[in-house]
């Protein structure tokens, strides 16, 4: 797919520059670049959701579970 975009001179220099020292054309450069943003964006997003979930649990365990916790880990072998 073909698109045109606008960038600042120094971010399309930058990017030029990158392209040049890894060898890749322009638009792979910027198809990785766009890739990655979104790779980083979708774990940002499952990390706000997984913080929405836990912010309702309680901050100390639920005291049967801690004191199982401790027993399993006293029998345990170290």
């Amino acid at each position: 797919m073909k698109i045109a975009i606008s960038v600042p001179d120094p971010v399309f220099r930058a990017a030029e520059h990158a392209a040049r020292r890894m060898r890749i054309p322009r638009s792979q450069f910027y198809s990785r670049a766009v890739q990655a943003y979104l790779k980083q964006a979708s774990r940002e997003e499952i990390t706000e959701r997984l913080n929405a979930v836990y912010d309702d649990e309680p901050v100390e365990p639920d005291p049967f579970l801690r004191a199982a916790a401790e027993r399993t880990l006293r029998r345990a072998k170290w």
